[in-house]
């Protein structure tokens, strides 16, 4: 896409997501820690299922002291419904590695952040762009499937690592509203972009601008043609 249909990309997405989000408790913070925190729980887990336990979960550790100075009994008996009991180990272990190098404090700095145990780049641009609005692209198998059909591309499960997806992923994102979009992003894979074989194309803010159901509706035309 050029720049003018990117801008229209961005300006359709944001428009959608606002009339369509989804509210969680932790988007209704900035705070790092409360953001990391629902980052790493949303690791392989339903957001509805984090939901249940999250805030709960700040009321007992309210800030990563707490955390650090919890047994892992303690943390597997909150985080034991959420299940990959190996993240338990990484939260504790993460947990201390901050208040020991890092004085307690979320560092805003990607490479220090990926220097944390159990945290990935995925979740290291979560965090910069939901605590702090830094323009970081998403690529995970949600967004890497939006970005994918918006250019027709093949879709397998290493197209989150893929060089190209990055260049794509990084052209699209608002740099004014990384924000905003990003989470407009997520709800539009979880609701309209989803990944079976036929998206709610129908639904869709983008349709317009998506290779993908372009394609489909140009299928679609054909058939009616062999038909008639």
């Amino acid at each position: 896409m050029d720049a003018t249909k990117i801008e229209e990309y961005r300006t359709k997405v944001k428009k959608w997501g606002q009339r369509n989000y989804r509210d969680f408790p932790w988007r209704r913070t900035q705070e790092p820690y409360k953001v990391l925190l629902a980052e790493i729980m949303l690791h392989r887990t339903q957001a509805m299922q984090v939901a249940k336990i999250y805030e709960r979960f700040i009321g007992v550790y309210p800030d990563i002291r707490t955390v650090a100075k919890a047994n892992k009994s303690e943390l597997r008996k909150a985080l034991f419904s959420l299940g990959l009991k190996w993240r338990i180990d990484l939260i504790k272990d993460m947990a201390e590695m901050l208040v020991s190098k890092y004085e307690s404090k979320i560092p805003r700095d990607k490479s220090d952040l990926l220097s944390l145990p159990g945290i990935s780049d995925y979740i290291a641009c979560s965090i910069r762009c939901f605590a702090w609005d830094m323009a970081e692209p998403l690529r995970d198998t949600n967004t890497i499937r939006v970005i994918g059909r918006i250019y027709n591309i093949e879709i397998k499960d290493s197209s989150r690592r893929n060089s190209k997806f990055k260049e794509l992923a990084i052209e699209l994102v608002d740099p004014e509203e990384p924000r905003v979009y990003n989470f407009a992003l997520l709800d539009l894979a979880d609701q309209v972009c989803t990944k079976k074989e036929q998206p709610k194309c129908d639904e869709c803010p983008i349709d317009g601008l998506c290779l993908y159901n372009g394609e489909r509706q140009t299928k679609r035309a054909k058939t009616i043609v062999r038909i008639a």
